[in-house]
């Protein structure tokens, strides 16, 4: 699920990499296959998708997850975080290094396959560190319910993809209203 999700997001990152890789081979400069930096990025969400798996162990041996996903209550909650996440600068930071992977990549150029690894692990912690909020409000719905797993892809994708801060903070106050909206039900 992890992967589904999230690879597709680090598309623009990879080809950003394979276009500076590509012109410093035609340069005849030593460069590592794409999929080494890929490999860091899918280490980090891998590790990602076991802690929310635990998380979600831990969450059904404690009664809270029902059918897949948790109450009315916790997912609320979740989803009030996950807006309010939206407006920190620690997200805004993140985002900004998931949507412009060039500068990184161009100051931290490698030839060595383990540097590279490592610019995959970085920018996967970018990554995480931009959208773990978002993959968590899968708990609310159920963590394998596809189409609530595309209707995220999709935004993450989105927001990476536009450099205006308007959508990230649209999205913010939607969450927030949402997960109010399930807390006001799940309370009446």
């Amino acid at each position: 699920m992890t992967l589904a999700m999230m690879l597709p997001t680090a598309g623009p990152m990879i080809l950003t990499y394979a276009e500076i890789a590509d012109t410093a081979a035609q340069k005849r400069e030593t460069v590592v296959s794409p999929l080494i930096l890929a490999a860091g990025y899918v280490t980090v969400w891998l590790g990602f998708a076991l802690f929310a798996t635990l998380l979600q162990w831990s969450l059904a041996r404690a009664g809270l997850v029902v059918g897949g996903s948790v109450g009315r209550l916790l997912g609320g909650t979740i989803f009030v975080v996950a807006g309010l996440y939206q407006f920190s600068t620690l997200k805004q930071a993140c985002l900004t290094l998931c949507q412009r992977p060039f500068p990184f990549f161009f100051s931290n150029w490698t030839t060595e396959r383990s540097g590279v690894l490592r610019l995959g692990l970085r920018q996967g912690l970018y990554c995480l560190g931009c959208c773990w909020a978002m993959m968590l409000a899968m708990f609310a719905f159920g963590v394998m319910n596809v189409v609530w797993m595309a209707a995220l892809g999709v935004l993450m994708t989105i927001e990476k993809m536009t450099t205006n801060a308007r959508f990230s903070k649209a999205v913010g106050v939607a969450f927030v209203a949402f997960g109010c909206g399930m807390i006001v039900v799940s309370v009446g």
